[in-house]
């Protein structure tokens, strides 16, 4: 029996990982979208007197809470492991939603968003560690992109959830009915979700090394310092750098792409149709990045889909008549959303076990800074009036400065055991060490 077996007797039950790792992911997607379906509704609600100013106080409030999650959940997750720090960000982001829906003013309610994106960014580093560490050798980036679709069809379900419920019940609801589907998601942790075999291994100081997989011992190490240490530290900086850039494109452009398409001329069924036709590109980008990933590798499949991204984002300040725009923004979706997955899925790949939820959460929390900053910097342009072509061209930058964060990543760091980050790596570890 190996070592990872005597340590993990729940191991029987690695098939959940994927699932349930998938569904908490679409709780994310609820959050993306929730409050910017209900705020029409909040700004009518006499009773707190919204204005669109304190409206984007709040949601940045929400927003810098999920930051703080992301960057703390990271560290939490190696310190008391996956399992558990997954089902401390699951319950507490649903009681807390929950809660919202019983909000008696705004503050209480900024208050709320707040505390409840502390836990919701605690569930993206956490899944990206579980799901990448139970992946099958070199299948990593199809895993990842696999369970980020979770992250949009969440978001889309959301989306529909509050044209029906809304106007009929109230803007309550939606936060009642987000935080349900705990009562099913948590049981089945509880009962099936096991621990991570790479977390318990570098708990017990059990270190894998090619002549001996689950052998050697480890030295117990701060997993923040890990970060910067055994030549580590360019590959964090340009991690950083390239999520925040993600981050960017992707709450950018899902905030304000009607707008800008508007401006640009076209009428506002066509801007709100183009922004469902980015999103259905952000899913198949998805399908099709992993399996790219496991056969070229997450750097190479990183790098030229922000490449492609800024091709296609700049080709976006062209006017385009008829279906030719719906195709472009389709395009844009493939490589814009993707690409940011895949960053995920590289830094999954890089760092050791012992620190891997930490620069998870570091790269997602870093990122969270770009999805604020993404918003604000493009509603500057749209009330300048350069939104259009000029949004474009500054996403095209950024998209472009995304593939250099990517470049910028240390070719050959020495963490004590990275994931094989193609399929054939995968084999090639298994050929040469049957005991993987």
């Amino acid at each position: 029996m190996s070592v990872a077996a005597e340590l993990n007797p729940r191991a029987r039950y690695a098939g959940w990982v994927a699932p349930l790792c998938w569904i908490a992911v679409a709780l994310e997607g609820f959050d993306l979208v929730v409050l910017g379906a209900v705020l029409p509704s909040l700004l009518k609600y006499d009773d707190w007197g919204l204005t669109p100013n304190s409206a984007s106080v709040i949601s940045v409030v929400g927003l810098v809470g999920v930051m703080i999650g992301a960057l703390a959940a990271g560290t939490i997750s190696d310190l008391i492991g996956r399992r558990q720090a997954m089902l401390w960000t699951v319950v507490s982001f649903s009681v807390l939603t929950l809660a919202c829906a019983f909000a008696p003013n705004p503050t209480v309610f900024a208050v709320l968003r707040f505390l409840a994106g502390l836990g919701l960014g605690g569930v993206l580093p956490t899944a990206l560690a579980l799901i990448n560490e139970y992946a099958s050798l070199g299948r990593g980036g199809r895993a990842t992109t696999t369970m980020m679709t979770g992250y949009h069809v969440g978001a889309v379900l959301t989306a529909l959830l509050g044209i029906l419920v809304i106007g009929s019940y109230g803007w309550q609801w939606m936060f009642v009915i987000g935080s349900l589907p705990a009562l099913v998601l948590v049981p089945l942790m509880i009962k099936y979700l096991p621990e991570s075999n790479a977390y318990l291994l570098a708990r017990a100081g059990l270190a894998p090394t090619a002549e001996q997989p689950e052998r050697r011992p480890a030295r117990s190490k701060n997993p923040v310092g890990m970060l910067f240490q055994h030549g580590l530290g360019r590959s964090t900086l340009a991690f950083w750098v390239a999520s925040f850039m993600g981050l960017l494109l992707v709450y950018g452009l899902n905030t304000w792409l009607p707008e800008i398409m508007r401006a640009a001329g076209y009428e506002l069924g066509a801007a709100l149709a183009l922004l469902l036709v980015l999103n259905v590109g952000a899913v198949l980008g998805l399908v099709v990045a992993g399996q790219v990933a496991d056969r070229i590798g997450t750097r190479r499949s990183a790098i030229a889909w922000f490449a492609a991204a800024a091709i296609f984002l700049a080709l976006l300040s062209v006017k385009i008549p008829g279906v030719g725009v719906y195709i472009s923004v389709l395009l844009a979706g493939m490589f814009v959303f993707s690409a940011q997955v895949l960053v995920y899925a590289y830094v999954a790949h890089v760092y050791p076990a012992a620190a891997r939820g930490t620069a998870l959460g570091s790269a997602a929390g870093v990122g969270r800074l770009g999805a604020i900053t993404g918003p604000l910097i493009t509603g500057v342009l749209l009330t300048a009036g350069l939104a259009y072509p000029w949004g474009f061209y500054l996403f095209a930058a950024v998209a472009a400065l995304g593939a250099v964060g990517i470049l910028l990543v240390d070719r050959n760091p020495a963490p004590a055991e990275p994931l094989p980050q193609t399929e054939d790596d995968a084999e090639h570890i298994t050929h040469t060490h049957p005991s993987h």
